[in-house]
């Protein structure tokens, strides 16, 4: 059996600043530390913060009062910012730097005087903060087609969630721009999101099986198991070695791996390990060399000078 193994895969740069970020709030200004939400959709990563001292909290109402939080990568709506300030907390963002430019759109857009669509799943914790900057009509892509009854002529601006598959993003906003003439599209797609959606569909061409590692609930990790299923080659989302069915690989001789963007490799190595190839062949894609620099905590001057005595 061999396991051909995609590049890229694994952590974003998004994910890599908002880890560090909540690795050196805890080292620098002490636990506890409070992430607002999942910091990145990954348990394993979460846990290990958790150990070191962080706690997840979904509302900034449950944060004690002058507390350090850490706003997760998804993105936060302006109400949670709102209620930090008056909670007295010491805020540190980590907000994704390519979905803060989603929420800039929107505000610029906005005040062009277009109405807002965007294109996301409902629910998720990215759809949720950038709704909050703007009035906004959601078109799901998952669900059937559902515009807003707007007159044909209405300037739009289209701006999409950074985690969604590609090809069906560019079907949502077919539709869309084939109901509105005058439509600004702003295809927010991140990097990570198409190189490895492009990675998979390379391994389709090799592997009988793909196995995405990441968890359940991370978006970019779904997408990865779609797209392989829209080349009709069988896929399954795993988080960990002990989740594979033995009755996959019957009679498999080649199985495809990747991971998403909010992945840690060593849970990679570890369904290798678990699996056992006779070989293991790169199949590599894009390149990738996105850094963000980390963000300014928010708060008194004694949380500011131990922030940035980090970076000494």
């Amino acid at each position: 059996m061999n396991v051909y193994l995609g590049v890229p895969r694994g952590f974003c740069a998004g994910v890599v600043m908002a880890i560090d970020v909540v690795e050196i709030a805890l080292r620098r200004l002490g636990p506890p530390v409070y992430m607002k939400h999942q910091i990145v959709h990954n348990p394993y990563v979460v846990g290990s913060l958790e150990k070191k001292g962080a706690i997840t909290v979904e509302k900034v109402e449950e944060i004690p009062n002058g507390s350090t939080v850490v706003f997760s990568a998804h993105g936060s709506p302006p109400e949670d910012y709102q209620n930090a300030k008056r909670k007295g907390l010491h805020v540190v963002d980590a907000t994704c730097p390519l979905v803060t430019k989603v929420h800039n759109e929107a505000k610029k857009y906005d005040s062009d005087g277009r109405k807002l669509i965007l294109v996301g799943h409902k629910g998720h914790q990215e759809v949720k903060g950038t709704m909050g900057q703007r009035n906004m009509f959601l078109v799901d892509d998952r669900a059937e087609l559902d515009l807003p009854e707007w007159a044909p002529e209405t300037p739009v601006a289209v701006l999409t969630q950074t985690t969604l598959s590609v090809d069906d993003t560019q079907q949502a906003i077919g539709d869309i721009t084939a109901t509105f003439g005058d439509a600004i599209v702003r295809n927010d797609l991140c990097y990570a999101t198409t190189n490895r959606q492009e990675t998979v569909k390379e391994l389709c061409k090799i592997a009988e099986l793909i196995l995405v590692i990441g968890a359940p609930n991370s978006s970019n990790c779904n997408r990865l198991r779609d797209v392989a299923e829209a080349q009709d080659t069988p896929a399954y989302l795993i988080n960990h070695p002990d989740e594979i069915d033995p009755s996959w690989l019957a009679n498999v001789s080649n199985i495809g791996i990747t991971s998403g963007a909010s992945t840690p490799d060593e849970l990679v190595s570890a369904v290798i390990e678990t699996i056992a190839p006779d070989d293991i062949v790169t199949i590599e894609g894009a390149e990738e060399d996105v850094k963000f620099k980390l963000p300014v905590v928010d708060c008194c001057e004694d949380h500011i000078r131990a922030w940035h005595s980090s970076s000494e």
